[in-house]
Formats: structure tokens, C-alpha cells, sequence
């Protein structure tokens, strides 16, 4: 039988190990998306003078707030899982009433369950040893982050910043006896049903005219005061929801480096109510339909993500808040359907609507009016410990 071990990952080279595990984890799975290296360096603290020309520059800006331990488990001498036990100091301080909450991330194992008790149950103690009561997860490195297990939607690859995983990792969670905390959907639009939904344009033109809705799109060449707009309405706008922590200025800073060669203007707009600003939303193109042929190496082929987006079929709304008195006044559709019609115009013929709290009433409301159907469901897990 196969000796089982595991270790803390410290030098660079465990640290590159644990990095790359996934590309063996999933050398067999026709739809896992390699996330960038780049960022992945730049979250491990392995990043390089060229990777500093592309924005990941010093520590990541994670680090302000939380630290992370990483785990490689061995078996027989082989790398077969990974694990992070992570610690948020910013998380506890918003919610203080949860009694510290301690975090696991960037999970992936084989499909043995023996591993997986041996990950969960390092990460447990780590956690305990930080004087935390609770574990949850995956968060990798946070719920601004890669959140969440999937569980519905296996046959499809991710959007883009959106997880994948395993279909057994939910039953390896379910057998070590982690309970699920909180479910998060992600909806599917059809560009051209939406454009041709005349109740919704009837619905959409009625709210813009009556609340005196105005869109404007992100001025590229004001961006470092476009950015201020965004903190603003960011940690205003998404301070109630569960598990939302405010971002950091590093972090909306190092978000906006990130997509700034591929923004879209008019999918990032501000939305203002009779002159006042009243929210935004971020939209991006689904440029893991690139990345996933450069596996995670933006050298020698990353050109492509320029000369290639035409090809891009699909579009992610990764954001879309109002502030508290602008809510439930329909607003949403008008922006999502402002989304859609530009969206359309460059060629995207879905839009993935997410993260949404299943939850959340509201907001589940606003893409039913949409005629939005949920295709993929994560779920968030959490323990006593």
C-alpha cells in the first residue's frame, strides 16, 4: 500500500509544484481552463521581472489582509492533492457575529477520499491553530476570488474568473462531512431571445423614462478617476450581500490592470438616476475561449487574445449593483438589457449572469425578467470545527 503523507509547500520549487498540479489533476478533462500563470505567480509570490510588465507587481494585494498556508499531499512519492489553509483577517472584521471564520482554498485532489481527509482535516487544524471556529470553502484565496464547487454544469467550460472542478469533489466534501452553507447560480442569456423580448423592451424603456436612468460607458482615458467611481460603488453597493468582504484599493487596482487591455467600454457602465450616480456594471468578454489553447501561458501564442476575440461567442456580467435606493425599481433589466444590445453589436451571442446568492430574491427576480434560465450551480460548504 502506497504510503500516504503530506507537506508544507515552502521553496519555490514546491511552490511551482503546487501550482501545477492542476494540469495532471485534469490532463483528462476536455473543458478545465487553466487560469493565467501569471496571476497564479503573483498569488504564490513567485512572481518575475517580466510578470511585473504585465501588472503583478510586489505581493499580491491579498496579502494586506490575509495569509495562507499551502499543502501538497504525496502518495507513493506522488503529488495527488493540494490544499491552502487560509486565514481573513478582513472577512472577520466585517463579520465579527460569525465568531472567526477560517478559510480553505484551491482544493483539487484525485478521486480518493482518504486524500481528501488529509487535506481538510490539515487545513482544520492550521485554522484551529489560529484560534478559528469554523472552515469554509473553497475560497481561493476569498469570495473575491475563485468561489465556490461547482455542482451542475460539468459539460461546459468555465466563463471566464469562474471555477471548475471535478464532479467527485462534491461527494468528497459530502463524505468528510462538510455541510453546504450557501448555493450561488449562474445564469445563461440568450442575446438575440432578449433582444427580440418586446415586453422587456416595453418594460425597460417605461423604467428609463420614468426614473430618468442614464448609461454611460467607462471613459478609458479618465480611467484612474473612473476607478475611484468603482471603489465607491463597489463597497457600497455590495456591503450587505453574504460573504462579501469590501475590496481593497490594491485589489480594484490590480482587477483594473487586469482588464483593462480587454475592457469594452459599454460593457462597463455607470448608471446614473436623475443625474445622480446610482450604481455600475462590469461586463467582460469570456476570453477563457482563448486560454484555454495557451494553457496558462500568455508567451509566445498570447496575442491571440486580440486577435481572436471576434471569435469569442460569450460575454460574463461579473458585476451589476445599485445603491440601496435605487433597488427594486427594475433598474437591473434596463442595464442588463443595455448589456445585451451592446453585446450583441459586437458579435456575443450568450451572456453568463454570476454570481448570483440562490438567496437572493431580488436579483433572481431580475433575470427571470429577463428571460435568464440557471445552468450552472456552485455551492459554498462549512463546518464547526
Amino acid at each position: 500500500m502506497a504510503k500516504l503523507t503530506i507537506a508544507v509547500a515552502r521553496s519555490k520549487a514546491e511552490k511551482k509544484a503546487f501550482m501545477m498540479l492542476p494540469f495532471d489533476i485534469y490532463k483528462n478533462n476536455p473543458y478545465w481552463v487553466s487560469p493565467l500563470l501569471v496571476d497564479m505567480r503573483h498569488m504564490f509570490g513567485l512572481n518575475t521581472m517580466a510578470d511585473a510588465l504585465l501588472g503583478a507587481k510586489g505581493k499580491h494585494p491579498f496579502y494586506e489582509y490575509g495569509q495562507m498556508k499551502l499543502y501538497i499531499a504525496y502518495k507513493g512519492g506522488k503529488a495527488v492533492g493540494r490544499i491552502a489553509a487560509i486565514n481573513n483577517d478582513r472577512y472577520n472584521e466585517y463579520h465579527k457575529d460569525e465568531g472567526g471564520v477560517g478559510f480553505f482554498g484551491f482544493f483539487e485532489c484525485i478521486n480518493d477520499q482518504e486524500v481528501a481527509n488529509l487535506l481538510l482535516d490539515t487545513a482544520k487544524e492550521w485554522l484551529k491553530n489560529h484560534r478559528l471556529t469554523k472552515m469554509q470553502g473553497p475560497a481561493s484565496p476569498s469570495s473575491s476570488y475563485d468561489f465556490g464547487l461547482l455542482t451542475k454544469g460539468f459539460d461546459d467550460a468555465p466563463r471566464v474568473d469562474m471555477p471548475y472542478q471535478h464532479e467527485y469533489y462534491q461527494h468528497l466534501f459530502t463524505n468528510y462531512g462538510l455541510p453546504c452553507r450557501q448555493e450561488l447560480l449562474a445564469y445563461k442569456m440568450d442575446a438575440e431571445t432578449i433582444f427580440n423580448n418586446e415586453k422587456l423592451k416595453r418594460g425597460a424603456a417605461l423604467v428609463k423614462k420614468r426614473y430618468k436612468v442614464e448609461i454611460r460607458p467607462l471613459n478609458m482615458k479618465d480611467l484612474d478617476n473612473e476607478v475611484k467611481k468603482i471603489k465607491e460603488i463597489y463597497n457600497r453597493a455590495w456591503e450587505p450581500l453574504w460573504g462579501i468582504v469590501p475590496l481593497t484599493d490594491g485589489e480594484i487596482d490590480a482587477y483594473a490592470e487586469k482588464f483593462k487591455m480587454i475592457a469594452i467600454p459599454e460593457l462597463i457602465p455607470f448608471i446614473y438616476v436623475d443625474g445622480k450616480l446610482a450604481g455600475m456594471a462590469v461586463a467582460v468578454l469570456d476570453f477563457n475561449f482563448i486560454l484555454k489553447d495557451l494553457k496558462g501561458k500568455l508567451f509566445p501564442h498570447g496575442y491571440k487574445i486580440f486577435t481572436d476575440k471576434t471569435k469569442v461567442e460569450w460575454m460574463r456580467v461579473i458585476l451589476l449593483g445599485l445603491f440601496k435606493e435605487f433597488q427594486g425599481k427594475g433598474i437591473d433589466a434596463v442595464v442588463y438589457k443595455h448589456l445585451i444590445d451592446a453585446g450583441l453589436e459586437r458579435g456575443f451571442k450568450y451572456c453568463e449572469g454570476s454570481y448570483i446568492l440562490k438567496e437572493n430574491e431580488m436579483m433572481n427576480r431580475g433575470m427571470r425578467a429577463v428571460s435568464a434560465e440557471v445552468y450552472k450551480e456552485y455551492k459554498v460548504y462549512e463546518m464547526d470545527i
